[in-house]
């Protein structure tokens, strides 16, 4: 046919134009492409020509921009054009074929409409981003002149009574509408902005937070397109592949999303309910959370509702699609209408409405675009409650913190409120609340979405269908019942898991005693029972998680079932192909809100308790007012409580720097030339408690004189401490007052008996938020003799201390504490028992240097409480104390004058201080051994530091030689080496039974919906008619046969293969749900027992070089993503690819034209899910990293909540807070923005997948292709890979980053053990081997690793049986080392040890550690009962207990235990003394009668007494065997029959004690000297 934009009918022109202009149908169209025109032609050379030249007038940093009035509407506006538009060219093109020859008006306008409405969108866009409004004069030109034409056309058709049953009429009617809305939108712009027509235009500068570089995350500032498909996240993704996303990448949250801003709206919301008439009511935090954050998720669950309702689109166009090539393909055989009734106005074509729609490849474009569209609004509604739900998060993370810097002390101290509970409403409450408000849509969606499902069922099957939904409404509880097992199932495993946990970090502290007396193997059986008990729970974990997933995937199957076989003996002939493939479509819409409804329900459930839990929380008691401490209100005070209430007054125009709170700074005092006033703080007529009403302190009056030394001692519990809390205000006053003078309240500086420390470096620990000035700093270093300490850390000042830090012990901890108090500017400073940790050395530097020098100098008020009555003396002002009161107050002499009594109890005391003071001078101090052991700690891990540099060294040069593409590929790789491991964990069978169970589901599966095509087809190809009597004739191949009522025999073939395939694929479904699940469990028992024994048989040095914390996180954080989330995982991942994989074959098989589509659809695939792998996966470890920081945070505030009280830095940490919430904020938000962009991508392949697969079946018709079934059943499957493709790729993001564990706990596995076999047999040695017990040490050459220096060198020495030797030297001359080598512990790498006669290199290891004794330094005790601590094996009687017990002096205390012998021994020992402990471990060498007993520095932690007793009792209980002492305290070893003195792992003198003795040039008299 030729082309003619007019048609080149022969009977009439189109051109014709008699009747008038206006009147002739082709004018009107040509009228109607003037505005298209006019504007492509003025905005095509500004787009492309003048554009760059445009300068922005206010710079913006991102690619982003102000939006104008009526932006978000003028977008909608548009894209409804754009679709009118689609719809106008649909109809035009349609109504085309309908004529004789070809109009080009009916079709080019709509064409040229569509183009003019892309192009003004693109024009405004980037008009509005460089803010240069003038141009959008043009675009209000083309709004009007587009409404005139349109206008013109519509009242021509109303004019020759064109109306709405004909499509072109509504579609100009729609289109008139939209063009003056558009106008409108534009005249508002006008008006707002003034740019034209008006003397001032307004200038306008962009948002605050785009002015503000750092703020990276830019949904709520992009356009409405970029905001749906997420298109500003391009960037970061793309970019991950090149280096991977850092939290700098991902900057700052904007103002409106930050932790602050939420925090005081639902502050606001919580504290607008408390009314004047009832302040004391509890506000509800339901209705806060509604009036904070209601609106947002008003609007997702809009966008939620759309989304259903556009859901049910697919369904429904499906119906119509084949339906209407059913009857086209039936059409051939009917009578055809001669032809059908033409409506024709303006000689042209006017389609019906109706008719259109009635057009498959109309419906095709429709569902496109309606899963488009449904797909957008669901990933709006997510993004929208997701970011609500972080915002709320982030509020209530601020109220909780609040409110813990105001719990009152006696809230945590008398237990009501305990700091697990504090984490837990940090870690868990806050999130069940987010996740329920992610959830918070589908409560109300679902009802909709099924009540709608279920009348669309009705409609298509009648009542058949509701049978099927009946099964799926039917076996919803069932779901919720086995959600609600599996949580309890997981609570139980978690019992177990915490429990193996307890075991395993038991045996990893005392790895060396396990080893030295070969107990590994007990102790590994006891961790493996636990471990038994906790994979029994798996187990039925698995099988309740198997029932879910095989409910999930059965009850689509029986629903169908069930209804096609109520539909054939309702109706006796089955369901045509269009009824049965919308119905399967129904049913796999429908069961997703059935599966979720339990996990909503659920969620509902927790949150009620969270908000229970949250509201007591908020309710607790808080910390009294300040004011009482004042007779009259000081200023300060006053303004410090007045500050909260004016939080919402504050300016939100200005940027919010978090102000949150404002208290005030302690104010930095003012060097004073002299003190005005005596007094710093006054007590009078003071009595406190810690609640419960009854009183701590009665009776209280005391002042605390201004710039002196104030002492206050007393007993142990006589209410010391709480004093100080009471002058602080943290006790509760029953009555009286503190008054303090008005500088000073704001100037205290606070260290507590038990130290406090950040998890920062030291040297923030000691200037806690003050400002650095270094020779300060430098003064106070060593006033707290910190120096040497630091020297040792790897990083000195700058290493990071606390929880995540370097564990330092107790005394170094509660130097940096006092060194903290001692730095701070203040005027008064409180220090509670600052020596108790510390030792005499240092407690006398620290009173001199630190306190008299230091504090004294610069006149500060110091109040010291302590034990050490030595420093009396020192004490400007003393204040004794009893039972809560105050017994005496005065000056040492006023004391000694008028309480003589006192002052004599204070002098005997006094003298046993003294005696114990020598007993200290005379042994190496405690320091000393902390700083040993902090030294062996560094020495240990130097070796493996410098292997790790230079393997990081060479990888780095790596790194360097290969070009960036190559580490991108390194990045996107899915580690498969790793998920080979994994698999082949689980065992080859379980691996093949997994595979073939589930390709054997998916092929059933695909029968299944096969079989139904091929049924509906062939009912759909018989041709049928009615008889005379109404009864249905077929005319078959044979015959015609009449079969009144009767299912056909044919249909009932169908039925009953149609049943046996189901009944195949529920079996099927249940066993591969099991098969997965089994799979994994076996896989976590293999890994789990293999690492337990790799890690049990590691040589020691593996423990040295490898921090407890990394062992144990392989044993927690990683058996439990091992032992839960790999398994789910990997079910999702290959039931999804297989459903889409299945899908694509069943499109291909049907339409091969389809491939053709499918080769572009697959490469935009695999580089969206290459893209986003890597991105997420930095995302995700973004999220972890800084979600720790925060918790760590929450959980040393509520313990350090009296310091930082006392020194008034609540808004430094709040500050703190808030910076940590916003970073985790951050990346928790860009995490979800990004599935998001993964989705909403998916998801419109998905959408082109149904169109390819529509347009691909509707074509092939033509061909003579696919029946209508087939078209059923791939239109079918094509929307179910819109529903799975998004999970393919989520699902193997989420196994690439859970396979790191297993990475991590294989390149545990690959641990070398030691050699525990030996070269001799164990049958080979005595059974009393060692009887004599004599040791030759010939040429001994020891290191701890062949990468380090020899710690001994060529040391030659014999003991003799039963001798008693002494080993000793200073710090590092290898004493220790020898006695590991005793052990075979260390790598003998030449010379040997012969022990009666036998080399022990060449020992079992089981048979050498078993025969000899040792007694450590660090006495270890276990959880358990003593019967088990001194005999795990099991192998001694009572008797031999008892007499071990007596002989190390325990046996009177252990009588007096509940139980005796199996009396609880708690975590390390904890319910006994050090000194019992170290008894304990004694009392377990004497149960093993070895010939030899090591005993290396064993009697540190005893006290002298006890100590003579032990040596005693050496002597006689060991009086035959041979006993090797190491010795720190030389004084222990003058007697000894031999000593062995080392220096630098050389032994340098041999000989008897005494001889040793007489040469006083020999190093041990120089070391007996030095240590005496």
């Amino acid at each position: 046919m030729a082309l003619s934009f007019c048609g080149n009918n022969r009977n009439k022109s189109g051109y014709n134009v008699d009747d008038g202009v206006l009147n002739n149908g082709c004018f009107l169209d040509a009228l109607n492409l003037v505005p298209h025109v006019f504007l492509l032609f003025i905005t095509f050379p500004i787009l492309f020509i003048g554009w760059g030249s445009q300068s922005s007038k206010v710079q913006i940093h991102h690619n982003t921009w102000l939006h104008f009035p009526g932006h978000n509407l003028r977008w909608i506006l548009t894209f409804s054009l754009l679709f009118v538009h689609v719809c106008e060219f649909a109809e035009g093109l349609v109504s085309n074929k309908m004529m004789d020859t070809n109009h080009l008006h009916l079709f080019v306008p709509a064409f040229m409409g569509f183009v003019a409405a892309t192009t003004s969108v693109v024009y405004y866009h980037n008009i509005e981003t460089s803010n240069f409004p003038k141009l959008l004069l043009v675009l209000f030109i083309y709004w009007v002149l587009a409404f005139i034409t349109k206008s013109i056309k519509l009242w021509k058709f109303v004019v020759y009574n064109v109306g709405t049953p004909q499509m072109r009429f509504c579609i100009t009617l729609l289109l008139v509408l939209l063009y003056g809305l558009l106008m409108a939108v534009e005249v508002n712009v006008i008006r707002i902005r003034k740019y034209v027509f008006f003397a001032n235009p307004q200038k306008v500068k962009p948002p605050e937070d785009l002015q503000d570089l750092g703020v990276r995350f830019l949904q709520p500032f992009v356009n409405l397109l970029s905001k749906a498909t997420y298109w500003w996240m391009n960037p970061l993704i793309i970019g991950a592949h090149k280096r991977p996303i850092e939290l700098k990448k991902i900057g700052k949250l904007p103002i409106a999303m930050r932790a602050l801003t939420n925090y005081l709206r639902l502050k606001d919301a919580y504290e607008d309910q408390r009314t004047a008439e009832n302040p004391e009511r509890a506000p509800s935090i339901w209705r806060s959370m509604y009036r904070a954050f209601g609106r947002p998720i008003l609007l997702s669950s809009t966008f939620r509702y759309l989304a259903d309702l556009l859901g049910f689109a697919g369904p429904l166009c499906i119906f119509g699609i084949v339906k209407n090539l059913t009857q086209e393909e039936v059409g051939a055989n009917a009578a055809a209408a001669p032809d059908k009734i033409r409506e024709r106005y303006f000689g042209v074509h006017f389609m019906l409405s109706t008719e259109l729609l009635q057009n498959p490849s109309v419906l095709a474009v429709l569902l496109f675009l309606a899963l488009v569209l449904q797909r957008t609004f669901l990933q709006a509604s997510y993004y929208v409650t997701i970011q609500t739900g972080i915002n709320l998060r982030g509020a209530l993370l601020a109220m909780i913190y609040n409110k813990i810097l105001r719990l009152s002390t006696s809230n945590m101290s008398m237990g009501e409120m305990t700091l697990g509970q504090i984490n837990n409403l940090v870690a868990i409450e806050t999130n069940q609340l987010m996740w329920f408000l992610f959830l918070c849509p589908n409560l109300w969606a679902m009802p909709v979405q099924i009540v709608m499902g279920v009348i669309l069922l009705y409609y298509f099957m009648g009542w058949s269908a509701l049978v099927g939904a009946s099964v799926i409404v039917l076996l919803a509880p069932v779901q919720y019942l086995i959600a609600t097992k599996l949580a309890n199932m997981q609570k139980s495993t978690l019992e177990h898991s915490t429990d193996r946990l307890k075991k395993t970090s038991e045996i990893l502290k005392g790895i060396k005693l396990l080893k030295l007396y070969a107990w590994e193997n007990i102790f590994c059986g006891s961790v493996e029972e636990t471990r038994g008990k906790e994979l029994t729970s798996l187990k039925t974990f698995a099988l309740y998680t198997t029932m879910s997933i095989f409910m999930n995937a059965a009850i689509p199957i029986a629903a169908v079932l069930v209804t096609f076989v109520m539909h054939v003996f309702n109706t006796k002939t089955g369901p045509s192909p269009e009824k049965a493939f919308a119905t399967l479509a129904l049913f796999n819409i429908l069961v997703t809100p059935l599966f979720l409804l339990s996990t909503v329900v659920r969620f509902a459930v927790k949150a009620l308790v969270s908000v229970q839990k949250l509201g007591e929380f908020l309710q607790s008691d808080e910390i009294g007012d300040d004011t009482w401490r004042n007779g009259e209100m000081s200023a300060p005070s006053e303004a410090a409580r007045k500050h909260p209430a004016a939080t919402k007054a504050i300016n939100r125009k200005q940027p919010l720097r978090y102000q949150m709170d404002n208290y005030e700074q302690p104010s930095r005092r003012k060097m004073r030339p002299s003190e005005t006033e005596d007094v710093a703080v006054k007590v009078s007529d003071g009595c406190f408690t810690w609640g419960s009403n009854l009183s701590t302190l009665t009776d209280i009056n005391i002042r605390i004189p201004t710039g002196q030394l104030t002492m206050i001692v007393g007993q142990v519990g006589c209410g010391k401490s709480s004093l100080l809390l009471a002058m602080l205000g943290e006790m509760q006053s029953i009555s009286g007052r503190v008054h303090w003078s008005n500088k000073n309240r704001y100037s205290v500086a606070y260290a507590t008996q038990k130290s406090w420390l950040l998890n920062a470096t030291v040297e923030d620990n000691i200037t806690f938020g003050s400002p650095f000035n270094k020779q300060r700093y430098k003064a106070v270093i060593d006033a707290c003799s910190l120096q040497l300490d630091i020297d040792l850390l790897p990083f000195g000042d700058q290493t990071e201390i606390g929880e995540r830090g370097i564990n330092l012990s107790g005394g170094q901890r509660q130097r940096i504490c006092v060194a903290r108090a001692l730095y701070q500017n203040t005027n008064i400073v409180f220090l509670d028992d600052p020596f108790s940790a510390l030792d005499i050395h240092l407690s006398d530097h620290l009173m001199q240097d630190g306190i008299l020098k230091f504090l004294q100098d610069d006149k500060r008020t110091v109040v010291l409480v302590t034990h050490k009555l030595q420093y009396l003396i020192h004490a400007d002002w003393i204040i004794a104390m009893k039972d809560g009161s105050v017994l005496r107050e005065g000056t040492l002499k006023d004391i000694q004058t008028h309480d003589v009594e006192l002052y004599d109890h204070w002098k005997t005391l006094m003298n046993r201080q003294d005696q114990e003071l020598e007993k200290d001078m005379e042994q190496d101090s405690q320091t000393t051994l902390e700083r040993k052991t902090l030294r062996r700690a560094f020495y240990s891990r130097e070796a493996k530091n410098q292997v790790d540099d230079e393997d990081e060294e060479e990888e780095e040069e790596e790194d360097d030689e290969d070009n960036s593409s190559t580490i991108t590929n390194r990045r996107s790789k899915v580690p498969w080496k790793v998920c080979l491991c994994y698999l082949s964990s689980g065992g080859f069978f379980m691996v093949f039974l997994m595979m073939s169970s589930k390709l054997l589901k998916h092929s059933v599966i695909v029968a299944i919906d096969y079989w139904l095509a091929i049924w509906t087809s062939n009912r759909t190809n018989q041709t049928m008619a009615l008889g005379p009597n109404g009864t249905c004739q077929i005319h078959v191949a044979g015959g015609n046969a009449t079969l009144p009522g009767v299912v056909r025999l044919e249909d009932s073939f169908y039925l009953t293969v149609f049943m046996v395939l189901c009944a195949a694929g529920i079996t099927l479904c249940l066993i591969t749900s099991l098969t997965v699940e089994f799979l994994g469990l076996s896989a976590a028992t293999k890994l789990h027992h293999n690492l337990l024994n790799k890690i049990i048989h590691a040589p020691l040095r593996f423990f040295d070089i490898t921090p407890l914390g990394q062992i144990l996180n392989r044993f927690s954080a990683d058996t439990n993503i091992i032992d839960q989330h790999i398994p789910p995982t990997l079910e999702s991942l290959t039931r999804s690819t297989l459903l889409c994989l299945s899908a694509i074959g069943v499109i291909s098989s049907i339409t091969q034209t389809f491939i053709i589509a499918l080769v572009p659809l697959a490469v935009a695939f695999y580089f969206i899910q290459k893209y986003f792998r890597v991105a997420s996966k930095d995302l995700q470890d973004l999220d972890d990293s800084t979600q720790l920081p925060l918790l760590c945070h929450f959980s040393e505030t509520a313990e350090g909540l009296t310091t930082i009280r006392a020194f008034r830095h609540e808004a430094r940490f709040k500050q703190r807070m808030l910076e940590l919430t916003d970073t985790n904020n951050t990346a928790y938000l860009f995490l979800s923005a990004a599935n998001r962009w993964l989705e909403v991508r998916t998801d419109y392949l998905g959408a082109v997948i149904v169109l390819a697969a529509a347009g691909a079946s509707i074509w092939g018709l033509d061909c003579g292709q696919p029946s209508g079934g087939e078209v059923g059943l791939a239109l079918t499957y094509a929307l179910t890979v819109t529903n799975y493709l998004n999970w393919v790729v989520r699902n193997l993001a989420d196994l690439e980053v859970q396979m790191a564990a297993v990475k991590k706990v294989n390149s545990f596995l690959s641990t070398e053990s030691e050699n525990y076999d030996g070269s001799m047999d164990s049958s080979q040695v005595p059974e009393t081997w060692p009887q004599e017990g004599e040791i030759k040490i010939q040429d001994l050459c020891v290191r701890y690793d062949p990468m380090l220096k020899p710690v001994l060198k060529h040391v030659n020495a014999d003991i003799q049986p039963g001798q008693k030797v002494g080993i000793c030297g200073r710090t590092g001359s290898g004493k220790s080392s020898l006695s590991l080598a005793f052990f075979n512990m260390v790598d003998i790498f030449e010379g040997k040890i012969i022990i009666d006669g036998i080399d022990i290199c060449k020992l079992p290891l089981q048979t050498l550690r078993s025969r000899l004794s040792i007694i450590l330094q660090d006495p270890i005790l276990f959880s358990g009962s003593i019967r088990f601590n001194l005999d795990p094996e099991r192998t001694c009687n009572d008797e031999r207990l008892w007499e071990a017990l007596e002989i190390a002096q325990l046996k009177n205390m252990v009588k007096a235990l509940p139980g005796g012998l199996d009396a609880v021994v708690t975590e390390g020992g904890e319910n006994f003394s050090v000194g019992q402990r170290q008894l304990f471990c004694l009392a377990r060498a004497f149960v093993r009668k070895s010939s030899i007993l090591i005993m290396d520095e064993a009697t540190a932690s005893i006290d002298m007494a006890t100590e003579n007793i032990l040596q005693k009792v050496v002597m006689t209980a060991f009086a035959d065997r041979t006993v090797v002492t190491i010795a720190h305290r030389v004084a222990s070893i003058l007697d000894a029959g031999q000593v062995l003195v080392f220096s630098s792992g050389i032994l340098v003198e041999s000989d008897s004690g005494p001889n040793l003795l007489a040469q006083e040039e020999s190093l041990f008299s120089v070391l007996v000297r030095t240590h005496k």
